[in-house]
């Protein structure tokens, strides 16, 4: 599982395990449950409250790494994400991680079912306020990225996704 901070230049990242294999899809893992479950109780859950994004990578085959798969050039996705950068600042006058939580509520207000769909999900995965601000935070920052003016449902559920997805709440 790879964590990382959607500012700032920190990034984190660890195993599932001691060994490294475990959910590995086509390695085995040797850990016994109760070393995982040690091994997994060593990283806390304020540090992990504080990473915006948490995305599992898994192996990637060896295939891929030798093939000449297109994909989106950087050039590309470094204007879309100056743009958003942009435009955010002149909205707000900052970025949108920087956002205390009455700017916050004031650019990124939700309408009725994906407020509806954000509690359900803070209620499932007993999340903290500062979860509830950092989803909205991303949430608003990829409806920028879409250009889009409002965050809407794949906004969110992106945002949720991002924060829950080992939790299982897309599964």
């Amino acid at each position: 599982m790879a964590l990382q901070r959607s500012f700032g230049i920190g990034k984190k990242a660890t195993q599932g395990c001691p060994c490294g294999f475990f959910g590995h899809p086509t390695r085995k893992c040797n850990c016994s449950l109760s070393s995982i479950h040690r091994y997994l109780r060593k990283i806390s859950g304020p540090l992990l409250d504080r990473i915006d994004l948490q995305v599992k990578v898994g192996p990637v085959a060896h295939q891929d790494l030798m093939g000449n798969a297109a994909g989106e050039p950087s050039e590309g996705i470094a204007q879309r994400v100056a743009t958003a950068r942009r435009l955010q600042i002149n909205r707000q006058g900052s970025v949108n991680a920087a956002l205390v939580p009455l700017l916050l509520k004031q650019y990124a207000q939700l309408a009725g079912t994906e407020q509806e769909i954000l509690l359900e999900a803070i209620q499932k995965h007993q999340l903290s306020a500062r979860s509830y601000d950092r989803i909205l935070k991303v949430a608003r920052t990829i409806a920028d990225l879409a250009g889009a003016k409002n965050i809407r449902l794949p906004h969110l559920s992106e945002a949720i996704a991002l924060r829950c997805l080992d939790q299982g709440y897309f599964q």
